[in-house]
């Protein structure tokens, strides 16, 4: 069993919370993700201060993607939330797998309201992967940590995006926006371990496409229900066989 590291304040849990992020490969993914919106808010005719904002507190490329097309576009505030909020709603699976790994017998629900906040793609990948290895009494503080140094980095490259936009062709903002969607499917397959993951991800691979192609309404909430309900049932008649 591997031993937990502790650390011998939270302020140093947190700071190396900062390292684990700065030193992980997401913290490149964010830089040319940040590249991309800071250029793609330069052309909507928003201002860099406006997007580290929305950073801060929207913190999910893809809701900000969301805001600065719908904004872009004339679309009015309702409609920008309502994008806004829909978008949210898929980190909420997230939040529920992340915070009994954060929760320790200790642990105040207002301790849980930062890391629930700042609980996006990169973010849960990492904690799940490096929290079991830190000791409870300081999870919390390292999550927190490690979710600043991301945002951090997005905020920093946003402008840089922002600045560089005049000579940033639009498909390669766009190639860049790409880095973070990808960089999440490719931690789904390296974490797909138990037959019942990969029998998912391959019905998910399948599924997708055809349903778009078929011009499925809401295909992508199809593509997990069918999946995933096709994927449990394998897993529930292997259960019962064995």
């Amino acid at each position: 069993m591997a031993t937990l590291e502790t650390f011998p304040s939270s302020a140093a849990a947190y700071f190396a919370g900062v390292k684990s992020a700065l030193t992980s490969v997401y913290v490149i993914v964010l830089m040319g993700t940040y590249i991309g919106l800071g250029a793609l808010t330069h052309d909507a005719g928003l201002s860099p201060f406006w997007l580290t904002t929305s950073t801060v507190l929207v913190w999910a490329a893809p809701a900000q993607l969301l805001m600065i097309s719908a904004i872009g576009t004339g679309g009015t505030m309702v409609e920008v939330a309502l994008g806004v909020t829909l978008s949210a709603m898929r980190l909420f699976p997230m939040v529920v797998a992340l915070l009994p790994v954060l929760r320790g017998p200790a642990t105040r629900l207002r301790d849980l309201l930062l890391p629930t906040h700042f609980t996006a793609i990169s973010m849960w990948v990492e904690s799940l992967r490096l929290l079991p290895l830190v000791a409870r009494e300081h999870r919390v503080a390292f999550c927190n940590g490690l979710s600043s140094g991301y945002m951090g980095t997005a905020a920093v490259f946003g402008f840089v995006g922002y600045y560089l936009a005049a000579g940033l062709p639009p498909l390669l903002a766009s190639v860049l926006l790409f880095l973070t969607p990808m960089s999440f499917f490719l931690s789904t397959i390296k974490g797909a371990r138990l037959a019942v993951d990969k029998i998912a991800l391959v019905l998910g691979l399948v599924l997708g496409p055809l349903l778009a192609y078929w011009q499925v309404q809401l295909d992508l909430m199809w593509t997990g229900v069918i999946g995933g309900t096709i994927a449990y049932a394998f897993y529930r008649i292997r259960a019962v066989a064995s």
